[in-house]
């Protein structure tokens, strides 16, 4: 597994860089028209504090079940047959990473120090680090790293609709509650009609040299995910149908809700194993 640090420092901003993405080579075949030489990558920004979780260590290094939630994220993407490699996106600062065992993954990982000071800078910085690799024309997803239930189904449905796409998509979820404005007073301004509205997840998969012009446009500050920063050169990504169970881990109470998911994943025998050490352990506590 080799290290990736560069751009050393990192950039700031997508104007930073701009000088080193111009040296990108364009597509220039048309998307629907694609060869077979085509190859997907996937790409996990992982740079983020997660101060929300309200943790000792960065939200992506928090652990279920004996493992950090990146390995959960790291693992539905690196086991996939279609996906040629899997780039992480870490602070340049991060000592967590070599501590875990990543071995399971062998050389289908590797790690870019250049995570930014916003999801959108560290997408791009490491779309920037790895472009050695990927072409132009190639597929990224970008996964969140503390979303660590994505199944088998949906990353195959995603590949399904979108690797004929022009533009690329999105896993989602259409809105299933009633959507409430609040003031400032946290009171209801209004009930919002929640007709053809959904919630976006990951992974979102977009040709490489696209995704590197619309996160260069972009705000950093405004691009909050990869298909915003699409829509800014006016296109319109599909929205392919994700499962609930997709879930983000933001606050501690998720982690329970994400360790019944994974859990209920196991084989039987796996889960039989698990309780009785969970048993065990809390045997051992009450004595």
């Amino acid at each position: 597994m080799r290290l990736i640090m560069r751009p050393v420092g990192g950039f700031s901003s997508a104007q930073d860089a701009t000088p080193v993405a111009d040296k990108i080579p364009a597509i220039t075949v048309i998307f629907f028209s694609v060869s077979n030489n085509v190859k997907t990558y996937a790409l996990i920004p992982a740079a983020g504090s997660g101060s929300r979780m309200g943790a000792a260590q960065p939200k992506q290094y928090v652990q279920i079940a004996g493992r950090p939630l990146l390995y959960y994220a790291l693992r539905a993407l690196a086991l996939h047959p279609a996906i040629e490699q899997v780039f992480i996106v870490l602070a340049q600062d991060d000592d967590h990473f070599t501590r875990c065992d990543w071995r399971e993954f062998g050389a289908k990982i590797k790690p870019l120090y250049c995570g930014g000071a916003t999801r959108a800078v560290s997408v791009f910085n490491g779309l920037l680090a790895a472009r050695d690799t990927i072409d132009g024309a190639d597929w990224v997803l970008v996964h969140d790293a503390a979303r660590p239930c994505l199944g088998r189904e949906d990353l195959d449905r995603l590949f399904g609709e979108v690797d004929q796409d022009d533009t690329g998509g999105l896993l989602a979820v259409p809105l299933a509650d009633t959507l409430k404005r609040a003031n400032r007073d946290s009171r209801v301004a209004r009930t919002e009609p929640r007709d053809n509205l959904w919630l976006a997840q990951t992974p979102q998969m977009f040709r490489y040299r696209l995704l590197i012009e619309a996160l260069r446009a972009g705000d950093p500050a405004v691009a909050t995910d990869e298909a915003r920063a699409i829509e800014g050169l006016g296109l319109k990504p599909r929205l392919v149908m994700g499962t609930p169970s997709n879930i983000k881990v933001t606050f501690p109470e998720d982690l329970a809700l994400a360790e019944l998911i994974l859990g209920s994943r196991q084989p039987p025998a796996a889960s039989r194993e698990r309780r009785t050490r969970v048993a065990r352990r809390k045997a051992k506590k009450r004595s």
